[in-house]
């Protein structure tokens, strides 16, 4: 591994630390699960100080690139960079104050209108057959008015989750799914549920489904960018 490693630059020492090895994680030349060498030799490799090298661990185990595990085989271990791990991370943005309801909104119109397009490229009969199945769901659950609206989401969520999938894109899949998760939090504060919400979700999947299956690319885009942005005006109605 030290070939990996070469002295840190003197300016800002601990970032040239993160950014060499960010670099050889991501790249793959440490694989996951490695430990990394001890300190003292992590020190000479770089040529700095203990406490700068620590400072640069700190700042890698909060961007979920390595663990520090303490105890009799403790150190610094590689994590495994994949799609879960970038979840998390968003998922920490989302439940933070730096993402409003509005920067939501506004994100996923345009993502979701682009996934909705793709999914209807890209869409198998395999994979209509599973739409329709969830919508199924989603319908039984509609006819189960206004009790049934908690589990109505969570079909809600699958459809949109797995909509995401079809598109082929993984980073799609992996954001989405963050965001579908996390979302609760804004329904829950911002959106009023009545009979007329409920049914026009149910009608907007129905609709967007059709559109993917039909492979009406265009049609699929503006359905789920509409159906996005018709709720995101319920939510912002409520604020005022």
């Amino acid at each position: 591994m030290k070939k990996l490693f070469h002295k840190a630059q003197q300016k800002r020492v601990y970032q040239d630390v993160v950014n060499q090895i960010q670099e050889a994680i991501l790249d793959g030349e440490i694989e996951a699960g490695s430990k990394l060498p001890a300190e003292r030799s992590l020190c000479e490799m770089f040529q700095t100080s203990r406490g700068t090298l620590r400072e640069a661990l700190r700042i890698l185990e909060q961007k979920s690139l390595i663990e520090i595990r303490l105890g009799t085989n403790g150190g610094a271990y590689v994590r495994d960079v994949n799609g879960e791990l970038m979840a998390e991370n968003l998922a920490m943005l989302i439940h933070s104050k730096a993402v409003s309801l509005a920067h939501l909104a506004e994100f996923r119109e345009g993502v979701e209108a682009t996934v909705g397009g793709l999914a209807a490229q890209r869409a198998t009969s395999v994979d209509c057959e599973e739409l329709h199945g969830l919508l199924a769901r989603a319908e039984r659950f509609r006819d189960g008015g206004l009790e049934q609206w908690d589990s109505f989401v969570r079909v809600d969520e699958q459809i949109h989750t797995a909509i995401a999938r079809i598109a082929g894109n993984p980073l799609y899949s992996f954001i989405l799914k963050s965001v579908h998760d996390n979302i609760h939090r804004y329904y829950d504060k911002f959106l009023f549920v009545g009979s007329q919400e409920l049914e026009e979700n149910y009608q907007d999947l129905a609709a967007i489904i059709t559109a993917i299956c039909d492979h009406d690319s265009a049609a699929a885009a503006s359905l789920s960018k509409g159906h996005v942005h018709r709720f995101a005006v319920y939510m912002k109605e409520k604020l005022r």
